[in-house]
């Protein structure tokens, strides 16, 4: 899937107020616990969970809590809210990479909401050697700064002009290379905060794109992405396989090449 970067637009001013389906889906999740339950276990791998913009760990909690009843050793950033890459963060999260590895002697993978996703995928490309694999959950990697409804917001808590790039330019280089670990990018056509088109990933041998119906705001909680998140940490180490919707799971996940 090849979209112009420079020409894509926000999503519509309805999609984004459609975003307040993420408390639904915050519900959802709650209650198909039962379903979820019976994903694949984890290996015990370590697993660090990036959060959004002007979000911290709170917002990761559910999605956090659940991976780590699943047997893996999940950690939160730790470093407040995310208003983009402030003095002393970029360090902050190379820090806790290597601090999480030597703590556990293994690789580690890496979940990232939004903005945290375009960290994740940067993180990978300057540490392949501590990364196992990448998750991003709705993050704009491939589309121009203004591609999103949040750009103002951006700007504003973190002192930097959207269209000067500070991710890519300061951290890890270009935010459309695909990192060179098994890469994973969930999207919804539905996002009301980033456009879709710019979420999803260049296909490749250890690269995929899940799509899902859902809100931008509820990517952290919502059932499928959480069953998605899953399977994908579940593989194990150097035995990685795109994701299998046949069956049932065509119904919750639509075909992204459509």
């Amino acid at each position: 899937m090849a979209f112009e970067a420079q020409t894509l637009r926000p999503p519509s001013k309805l999609l984004l107020m459609l975003e307040g389906r993420a408390l639904h889906e915050l519900g959802a999740f709650y209650a198909t616990q039962p379903l979820l339950s019976m994903t694949a276990k984890g290996d015990g791998h370590p697993v660090l969970v990036l959060p959004g913009l002007v979000t911290s760990d709170v917002s990761t909690r559910p999605l956090r809590s659940f991976l780590d009843k699943h047997g893996y050793a999940v950690s939160g950033w730790g470093l407040g809210r995310n208003f983009g890459l402030r003095e002393g963060i970029q360090e902050g999260m190379v820090d806790l990479v290597r601090q999480i590895t030597d703590t556990h002697g293994r690789k580690l993978s890496i979940v990232g909401w939004s903005l945290g996703g375009l960290y994740a995928r940067q993180l990978a490309k300057m540490m392949p050697d501590h990364v196992r694999a990448v998750i991003t959950l709705g993050s704009p990697f491939a589309a121009h700064p203004k591609a999103t409804n949040a750009w103002r917001v951006y700007e504003f808590v973190s002192g930097e002009r959207a269209d000067d790039a500070a991710v890519e330019t300061k951290f890890g280089g270009p935010l459309s290379e695909t990192p060179p670990v098994p890469t994973t990018a969930i999207f919804s056509r539905s996002d009301g905060v980033c456009a879709w088109q710019g979420c999803v990933e260049k296909a490749g041998s250890f690269a995929e794109n899940i799509e899902v119906y859902g809100s931008h705001c509820g990517l952290g909680h919502h059932p499928a992405v959480v069953y998605a998140v899953a399977d994908r940490l579940a593989q194990p180490e150097g035995t990685w396989q795109p994701f299998d919707r046949s069956g049932w799971r065509s119904l919750v996940f639509p075909d992204p090449n459509r």
